[in-house]
């Protein structure tokens, strides 16, 4: 697709999301509420940004100047700009999930679900300590997968496996990064039936695990995790363990294709809990365009 029509694709897509969902979360209540530089124009402009590999807001708003401006004309100033994007926090949450219902599923093989979850890194292990930005939500924690504490939050996914390419998410939700991914999976699962679903350990839970088969049909497959005093597992259960690994590696294939494509990890320039859903959100919805044009 060249990049014409991928920009007359997201511009459309946006519009008609605009006019039936989206207008409420971003009303205005005075003489301006019918600006010349649409809201619409705003949210293809940044997410288009994006997935031009554009990755800083200044970087976005000189791209569009430089090589959008026929097809926004009313571009606004820079500072214009970020004041209007700084208005859509909860906007590009819905944003992303109307995406999600709209490509949901018309080209799935299995019914095999895989969740894990990345941090969001909005300061580093040295400034962890002392970082406060959004500390209503955002918060330390620790990163096994890459052994490092940082402030910030995490973004979990589950997703649809499919065969030979990446896997399409279904739920994706935020929590701070201190908290297990357990609880978050505790509140998708009661939505989930007839399927299995693949985990790393930290979603091991044995009552979890015969409830949701028992009164869900859905099998939880988690690697098998050393008991307390054992040196290394059994061959079985190390077998299990790398079967269930492999299964589950394609979401992380997704996460690090999301990271290349978005640099959603580094937030170190967040400044607000608004800037911070703009980040992750924003960020989630141009991936999530471009996993669709890919597919």
């Amino acid at each position: 697709m060249d990049w014409q029509t991928s920009l007359v694709t997201v511009f459309v897509y946006v519009c008609e999301q605009y006019r039936t969902n989206l207008w409420p979360f971003c009303q205005r209540f005075s003489n301006n509420n019918n600006p010349k530089f649409r809201d619409e124009e705003l949210l293809t402009i940044f997410i288009y940004g994006i997935m031009k590999r554009r990755f800083e807001l200044k970087d976005i708003y000189n791209y569009a100047q430089d090589h959008l401006l026929d097809w926004f004309p009313d571009l606004p100033s820079y500072v214009a700009f970020v004041q209007r994007l700084n208005r859509f926090e909860s906007l590009f949450p819905m944003l992303v999930e109307l995406i999600l219902e709209d490509f949901s599923g018309s080209d799935l093989i299995q019914q095999i679900r895989l969740i894990d979850s990345m941090p969001i890194i909005m300061a580093n292990a040295k400034r962890s300590s002392d970082a406060k930005v959004a500390n209503h939500f955002a918060n330390k924690g620790y990163c096994a997968s890459k052994g490092i504490y940082y402030y910030g939050v995490k973004v979990h996914i589950l997703g649809f496996k499919r065969d030979g390419i990446l896997p399409l998410p279904e739920y994706i939700g935020l929590s701070p990064a201190s908290e297990h991914d357990l609880p978050t999976f505790c509140l998708i699962a009661p939505l989930l039936r007839d399927t299995e679903i693949y985990a790393d350990k930290a979603y091991i839970d044995e009552i979890l695990r015969q409830l949701l088969e028992q009164e869900q049909q859905v099998v939880l497959n988690t690697p098998v995790k050393k008991e307390k005093g054992c040196e290394k597992l059994k061959l079985f259960d190390r077998l299990l363990s790398t079967s269930v690994s492999r299964v589950r590696q394609p979401i992380e294939s997704l996460f690090n294709w999301i990271q290349e494509k978005t640099k959603i990890q580094f937030a170190s320039k967040v400044r607000s809990y608004q800037g911070l859903m703009i980040h992750v959100f924003g960020r989630l919805a141009a991936a999530m365009f471009l996993l669709v044009f890919n597919s």
